[in-house]
């Protein structure tokens, strides 16, 4: 199940994700998305909701609670920004073991390696298009479907961590660095 928890934006990839929605149903695969926003992009998901009924769950609110258990059940978290200066979402997702599939741009890159090298947190695409959208998601689905190789996916993504301790620990090292310069 791919999941997204959004506000509803061209900014936020919605307008590739258009342009590629029948591709990846094309490939048996669930799709949920929560969140508000612009009408074009709420009516585009009622559309899929009733286009593909049982496989697409179109939920236009917001739920802390739900947007929970849709990071709990999901098994990858799409975020096709068109930019993101940090981004949350997809750390979010990393806790709970849901693999986010991201455009990589600001935080995003930052945070989500591809795990095509086998070392990765998620899977990546660097152009803004459906195309290249759509190869990252159907990458994921292939990995998928090896359970081993993705228990250890999901294993590396939940032990990533963002917190501020880490942060801290990361700047007091690149201080040490910068001091023993002089």
């Amino acid at each position: 199940m791919v999941c997204m928890i959004s506000r509803l934006a061209n900014q936020k990839g919605f307008d590739i994700l258009a342009d590629a929605m029948e591709r990846i149903m094309e490939n048996d695969i669930q799709f949920v998305v929560l969140g508000t926003g612009e009408k074009e992009y709420e009516d585009m998901f009622r559309y899929y909701e009733d286009r593909w009924k049982g496989r697409v769950c179109s939920c236009m609110m917001f739920d802390d609670t739900l947007a929970q258990k849709i990071y709990a059940s999901g098994d990858m978290f799409l975020m096709p920004s068109k930019s993101e200066p940090c981004g949350l979402s997809q750390m979010v997702a990393l806790r709970y073991g849901t693999i986010p599939i991201v455009r990589e741009t600001g935080g995003l890159r930052d945070s989500i390696h591809d795990s095509g090298d086998g070392w990765g947190n998620g899977f990546t695409f660097r152009s803004y298009n459906a195309h290249d959208m759509l190869n990252a998601v159907l990458r994921a689905k292939a990995g998928y479907e090896y359970p081993d190789g993705w228990q250890q996916l999901v294993k590396r993504a939940m032990e990533c961590d963002f917190s501020w301790s880490a942060s801290a620990k990361q700047y007091v090292e690149m201080y040490e660095q910068v001091c023993q310069l002089w």
